[in-house]
């Protein structure tokens, strides 16, 4: 009964904008009850890294690694460590977080791909000496992706990575953090939960496929054919909110673990 009543309160907050900015506003309840009722003010990120970890348990990891490319002030990178502490506590997987950045805002837009007419150069600098008082575990990895892409696995020996925030809005750096991952199957999860930021947004910024990170993700599928960005059709079906649309699962078809089985054991067919 009490399962009962608590699945109803939770399906009523989840339609409810109003009780879920009050469920925020005031911290109402625990890290769980906030998640399933959407409350959270980062949900993607909370999605991402919690379904992560539990495919990582479920594969026998102890220990994964989440990525947000474009931290800005770090609101993004304090979120995550903030939830996966939690996330820690309800799955007993640890997670390492790891943000990339320029460190000095945007760089110059290449050209019509990166959106100018949207975005400046200069745009959502970092104060890194502020930021850094306030991390408490994250690693901050500042310059050009273009070179820190190149030797990040070499130099931090990452746990495997199961959740990406791709936030570089612009088209080229999207590029170049994509293509991180061709020949690394194995430092990945089979499946990596991903959120995409600039992939939706209004009557200003009309982003679609044949500029900045949409085109970044149809470029790539184009290009590999044991990596794949797909869309996960049992969440965007339910079209209940507008990040449920930017969240990307990113299959290694070639990893040592994509085949191992994962399913629940013995279902049972509906009567």
């Amino acid at each position: 009964m009490i399962k009962k009543i608590r699945r109803a309160i939770i399906n009523i907050v989840k339609t409810n904008r109003k009780l879920k900015r009050i469920i925020r506003n005031f911290n109402i309840g625990n890290f769980s009850f906030q998640m399933e009722t959407n409350s959270l003010r980062r949900m993607p990120y909370a999605y991402i890294c919690f379904h992560a970890a539990m495919l990582a348990k479920k594969l026998g990891y102890k220990r994964i690694s989440v990525i947000e490319y474009g931290v800005a002030e770090g609101a993004g990178l304090l979120s995550l460590e903030k939830y996966t502490e939690e996330i820690t506590k309800i799955t007993g997987v640890d997670i390492d977080i790891y943000g990339f950045d320029t460190g000095i805002g945007l760089p110059k837009p290449k050209d019509y791909r990166d959106l100018p007419y949207q975005w400046k150069e200069g745009f959502f600098s970092m104060d890194k000496n502020e930021l850094l008082k306030k991390l408490k575990k994250s690693k901050l990895i500042l310059g050009n992706i273009e070179d820190t892409s190149k030797d990040f696995f070499l130099n931090y020996k990452p746990a495997p990575i199961g959740a990406i925030i791709y936030d570089f809005d612009f088209y080229s750096p999207t590029k170049i953090a994509l293509n991180m991952m061709i020949n690394n199957d194995n430092l990945f999860l089979p499946r990596v939960f991903s959120y995409f930021d600039d992939t939706i947004g209004s009557d200003v910024e009309l982003f679609n496929d044949f500029t900045g990170e949409r085109l970044a993700i149809n470029e790539f599928n184009l290009n590999n054919e044991t990596i794949k960005i797909t869309k996960p059709y049992h969440f965007i079906s339910q079209h209940k909110e507008v990040w449920h649309h930017q969240i990307w699962i990113i299959h290694f078809f070639k990893n040592l673990k994509y085949n191992l089985f994962v399913g629940q054991q013995d279902p049972k067919l509906p009567k």
